[in-house]
């Protein structure tokens, strides 16, 4: 009976076998993608999904109860507060979208058309890196002494005569808050925006201006509309690390600020864990629509 099972089982991995080796020019694409996708589905699906379960835990302000109730994400949408710090994370995202597309477009353009060496470019893109070379949380302290009431940039309005007090607004508000973000993340636009104007075929550029087009008309013609999937990306970057930002919210922020990446770490810290898993899942679809909505008006598969 052991021998008789024993010879089915070989004669199966042998079947199994052949069946692999007949199919391989198909299979091979999915043994290829398989760690990496068991990789995305254990560390980063599973947990979801778990932050998805617990959500719908019940709390009594004390301890967490498994069971299934709606009742921290209608305390979600009825809470004006947490309404409000979605409204305010909105406009951080909206501030450090448009601050970082206004500096890091006319950046890449100019590394792409106005830098003709190659090694040159390469060079000036590594020093647009420099900053990023350090942590974080260094980057945001050293705004400190530069904007804060006896900073640097206070002494010197106030030494040349321009100001008569410390601008208050420098640190510790959403001025500060967005312009950390700005510091933080520029290089996420500037990186994808520079490949795609380095990719636009300069013969499409050169008889443009042949057929006696402009600088302005061969820009909004052919430069931009070429670009499009770059500031794209760069889009996607900027909205998905803006959402869930709170380390720069409470170092430039100084409590005075919110978001609700904030938001769920301190109640993440205060152990009210399925409201926090609530709010993580609507930041989840929130970001989610952002960015379809994103692919929707643009076509990324040029870059891809």
């Amino acid at each position: 009976m052991s021998s008789t099972i024993l010879k089915s089982s070989k004669f199966s991995v042998v079947a199994i076998a052949q069946a692999i080796a007949q199919n391989w020019g198909t299979l091979k694409p999915y043994f290829l993608a398989a760690p990496q996708a068991i990789a995305l589905a254990v560390f980063l699906v599973f947990p979801i999904l778990l932050i998805g379960v617990v959500s719908f835990w019940e709390f009594n302000g004390f301890s967490m109860t498994p069971a299934f109730t709606l009742a921290n994400y209608k305390s979600i949408f009825s809470s004006t507060v947490t309404l409000r710090t979605y409204l305010n994370t909105f406009k951080f995202v909206a501030m450090v979208w448009l601050a970082t597309l206004l500096i890091g477009y006319p950046v890449a353009y100019f590394l792409s058309f106005h830098v003709n060496r190659l090694k040159w470019q390469v060079l000036l893109f590594l020093i647009c890196t420099i900053p990023f070379w350090t942590s974080n949380i260094i980057r945001m302290i050293s705004w400190v002494p530069l904007l804060g009431k006896e900073g640097l940039v206070n002494q010197l309005l106030m030494g040349i005569g321009l100001i008569d007090a410390p601008l208050e607004f420098l640190l510790y508000s959403d001025f500060a808050v967005v312009l950390g973000m700005v510091h933080l993340y520029i290089i996420f636009m500037i990186a994808p925006i520079f490949n795609s104007l380095m990719r636009i075929d300069r013969t499409l550029i050169t008889a443009a201006e042949d057929m006696g087009a402009s600088g302005f008309e061969v820009f909004k013609e052919i430069v931009l509309p070429l670009s499009a999937p770059g500031i794209a990306i760069g889009s996607i970057f900027i909205v998905t690390l803006v959402m869930g930002e709170f380390i720069t919210v409470r170092l430039m922020g100084g409590g005075q600020a919110a978001s609700i990446g904030k938001l769920i770490q301190t109640q993440i810290g205060s152990l009210q864990y399925p409201l926090a898993a609530a709010n993580a899942m609507i930041l989840l679809i929130v970001t989610l629509m952002l960015v379809f909505s994103i692919l929707r008006v643009v076509n990324i598969r040029k870059e891809l």
